[in-house]
């Protein structure tokens, strides 16, 4: 099994954060965080580095329901989606998949959850 659900699509950075942003919330989720990996590693060690950004996304229902039925869960929360350059002007879309990640858990309640975020993450990615 994969850890990821990924595409690649011809796009700028920016232009695919903001589609994945939109597409995020049309399955229900916000973005927490944005981290840009880039500007992070040329600030803190003057690293040069390709466009990366992680976003950090929570579809606040699933993770309520996460969190009543597992209370470390905030340990693998929150979703966490990729928007980094790749050679061509080509940009890949990641997003993790929450089915392998809770695999650790031996927890029902959660795989049925995780299914569910994972249908919704692998229709975002479709749409891209």
């Amino acid at each position: 099994m994969t850890y990821h659900i990924s595409k690649t699509i011809a796009d700028t950075l920016d232009g695919a954060v903001e589609k994945v942003t939109a597409a995020l919330q049309e399955e229900g989720f916000g973005v927490l965080t944005d981290i840009d990996v880039q500007a992070t590693l040329k600030k803190k060690i003057g690293a040069d580095f390709r466009g990366y950004r992680i976003l950090g996304s929570c579809n606040p229902h699933f993770a309520h329901q996460a969190l009543k039925s597992e209370d470390r869960i905030g340990t693998m929360l929150p979703c966490n989606v990729i928007v980094q350059e790749r050679d061509g002007g080509i940009v890949e879309v990641s997003a993790v998949d929450p089915m392998a990640s809770m695999q650790a858990i031996e927890n029902s309640t959660l795989e049925v959850i995780a299914s569910e975020v994972r249908q919704r993450l692998t229709r975002v990615i479709g749409t891209l």
